[in-house]
């Protein structure tokens, strides 16, 4: 990266950081079981929502004792069902339409990040009707208040409960961005282990190891506060302990438990101190070609970490401690080798390749244009890379038969 540019992006992290203290972040309020949302819905004077949320979550009955709850207590639950992998401006759109046409007062996300993003999509649109949601990307381009949010995860990876950003596909340009503003933290969440015992192992998997991603880059970079390192720790111990008893026995109501609150933790860790390069390459995947963001995020995160090299050693140190890898006299070096290559066995045990067959050479420029431009300046690295460098990690995941086929070609 260019020295100026470097100094730019510095500077502006250091900004930020320094504003940290005077920003309205917040936490959502935990409601205990399904029962309480209608109790929460009563309080605000709320009779008719939108619940947003996906065909999978729809088809396994999930949103059904939830439904049935509001219906005893006179609210009337509006179903839109049709959020896609990677949520489009046309789902929040047409789930817009629908909240508007049905008079709803609140939104319920029910689902994983997808239907999260979605929904607050949705708030974003509502509370800007005459802001398109291309112009809300980047910071602090909502500023308006939206109608009463309620998340429910159905996974434990996103921590999108938590968190101040949306994360949208332009149904047009496939472009994939995320709208990050203060008013789009759910005010409620609902943790309850009991709607992900259906998960299939692989996306326990890779939606575990989203969570992993979030904590660990929340933690080597260099905005943190001691609130989201605390968080950060929690979230990766619990995640060690608990992602490998989830995948193998997916109906352990423990584990599952366990795996929700570290979602959590990242979730809120993440939220103040930012990502970095590994959601922002994982990003522009998901919106060219609909790769699934969890496991695009377990596909690289051991890569990127290789990146980064020496100077992310201590930090990682610290991961190996709460991960029950090292101890405080193995040295630096040596503690950050075994996080890394714990991740990268983990990936082996749950059928996770570094390969991401759809990547096409043509489109690497743009890919790595569009992560450049979502990371830089915003993110706080510990090792700050353009579009230039960026594109090696695009190369990594090509498949070997599109590596041939580019060859030929350049004979």
């Amino acid at each position: 990266m260019h020295t100026l540019k470097k100094l730019y992006c510095r500077c502006f992290q250091i900004s930020f950081r320094a504003a940290l203290p005077l920003m309205p972040y917040r936490e959502p309020k935990l409601i205990d079981g399904f029962s309480g949302v209608s109790k929460v819905l009563r309080k605000h004077n709320i009779t008719r929502l939108l619940l947003v949320t996906d065909p999978g979550v729809y088809s396994l009955g999930l949103t059904t004792p939830l439904e049935q709850i509001l219906k005893k207590a006179g609210i009337t639950c509006i179903v839109y069902k049709d959020t896609v992998a990677n949520p489009t401006s046309a789902n929040v759109e047409d789930a817009k339409n629908l909240y508007l046409k049905k008079h709803c007062q609140a939104l319920l996300a029910f689902g994983g990040g997808s239907s999260m993003d979605c929904a607050k999509g949705v708030g974003a649109r509502l509370a800007r009707p005459n802001k398109s949601l291309a112009k809300m990307e980047g910071i602090l381009h909502v500023m308006h208040k939206l109608p009463l949010l309620i998340a429910v995860p159905t996974t434990a990876g996103t921590g999108s409960e938590t968190t101040l950003a949306a994360v949208i596909t332009d149904a047009d340009t496939h472009h994939k961005y995320a709208i990050n503003d203060f008013p789009l933290i759910p005010r409620y969440a609902v943790l309850d282990p009991k709607v992900t015992l259906s998960l299939p192992p692989f996306i326990t998997a890779t939606t575990g190891m989203d969570a992993l991603t979030h904590a660990v880059e929340a933690y080597i970079g260099n905005s943190t506060t001691i609130d989201t390192r605390r968080d950060a720790l929690k979230a990766v111990k619990l995640i060690f302990e608990n992602i490998d008893i989830a995948y193998e026995h997916g109906d352990n109501i423990h584990a599952r438990r366990n795996m929700l609150h570290a979602s959590f933790y990242a979730g809120c860790a993440f939220t103040k101190s930012y990502v970095g390069y590994v959601h922002a390459v994982a990003h522009s995947l998901g919106g060219q070609y609909n790769v699934p963001h969890g496991l695009a995020n377990a596909i690289l995160l051991p890569l990127v970490l290789r990146e980064y090299g020496s100077c992310i050693d201590k930090k990682l140190h610290r991961l190996a401690i709460a991960a029950g890898l090292a101890d405080k006299n193995t040295p630096d070096h040596e503690a950050a080798e075994l996080f890394i290559r714990a991740i990268e066995e983990m990936k082996e045990r749950f059928g996770i390749v570094n390969i991401v067959k759809e990547i096409q050479e043509t489109d690497i420029p743009k890919l790595a244009h569009y992560a450049d431009k979502e990371a830089n300046p915003l993110y706080p690295v510990p090792k700050l890379m353009d579009a230039s460098e960026l594109e090696k990690f695009y190369y990594m995941l090509m498949s070997l038969t599109s590596k041939e086929n580019t060859s030929e070609a350049e004979k």
